[in-house]
This record gives structure tokens, sequence and C-alpha cells, in this order.
């Protein structure tokens, strides 16, 4: 998008719910990262690659109403980025810290499909790690389905690295890769 938008992130409140929902949240991709799993004499190989697909496929990202009043009603992080001329919802995030580990974990990075690439999801995910930092996590990590090749490459293109995966994550038992960063100096 060429248009210049601009945007306030604030800490998002119930009444966000239903208008991040309404967000288009879909995407397209000609590319897929395919896994390919061996269970060889010697152990486990497991190699992730990218898979140009024959045309572009549709997928539809997971909105999910009760995921984002969990992290309303818990300690979590839910910001909403809206337009500050027009006080339209252009995105949100939500993410969760493991207490235990200190693991913040990015769920939800949607920005309607009319405002990505002008920059408000690296805003967005600025301000979790600000908060993530405020809130002693020491790593940041974003889950990403397979299929969402665009939201691989941003995570990529933000500075989070390649760091794991689930094969079984998301609730039709697909598979889910994880990036993180550290969030402390070594």
């Amino acid at each position: 998008m060429s248009r210049t938008f601009s945007v306030q992130i604030r800490d998002g409140l119930p009444a966000d719910l239903d208008d991040c929902l309404l967000l288009d949240h879909s995407g397209e991709t000609e590319t897929v990262w395919q896994m390919t799993l061996q269970n060889a004499a010697s152990g486990w190989q497991i190699a992730f690659r990218t898979e140009r697909l024959p045309r572009p496929v549709a997928f539809a990202y997971p909105a999910d109403r009760d995921r984002l009043a969990a992290v309303l009603a818990g300690q979590g992080c839910f910001l909403v980025a809206r337009g500050k001329e027009e006080p339209e919802l252009v995105g949100y995030l939500s993410m969760r810290i493991d207490p235990l580990y200190g693991n913040a974990l990015v769920h939800d990075l949607v920005v309607s499909r009319p405002f990505r690439r002008s920059g408000i999801g690296a805003r967005l995910l600025g301000v979790a790690r600000r908060w993530a930092l405020e809130h002693q996590a020491l790593r940041l990590l974003a889950e990403v389905h397979t299929r969402n090749y665009p939201g691989i490459q941003f995570c990529q293109a933000a500075g989070l690295s390649f760091c794991g995966f689930n094969d079984q994550y998301f609730p039709r038992h697909e598979i889910a890769v994880f990036f993180g960063q550290s969030l402390r100096a070594s």
C-alpha cells in the first residue's frame, strides 16, 4: 500500500473484540513451508523447505473471539491499531507470557488486508516487544501456520528466527512454526 495512514496503537478493550473479528483476516500465497519428517535408524530428520505452488492459494486466518477474550481477561497483551483521523480499527495483536519460562508468545498479529505493507504490523510488534520487556519476558515468540508464508516472511523481516514447530498445534491438527528472538542482551 502506498498511501500514508496514521495510526494510534493502544491497549485493546472488550468493546474492540467485534471490530477485530470484522477485519479482513484472509490471505493469499504462492508459496508454503513444506515439512518432511523421516525416521532414520540414527534418529529423526526434519526439514522445512519453501514450496512454490502452481497457482495462488487463499487461506483463512482463524480469528477467534474466545482466544482474544482470554487474553483480555488474563495477564496478556491485547493491542489494537486505529486510524488517527478516522477511528477505523485496522489491526490487532494478542500475546501471552508464560511466567514459568518467560516466553511472550504472539498468538495473533492481524492487519486488515487494505492496510498491509504499510508498517502497521511492525509497529504493533514493536509495542508488543516493549510490553514483553516491561513484564520481564526473556524471549519473544510468534506462532505461524506453514501456509501463511507472508506471515513467515514478516517474522523473518522483523528479526525473528525459526526456532521450532509443533506438527499438531492448531485446532485441525495443522503445523505451527515458531519464530523467536531473545529480549535480553547475552
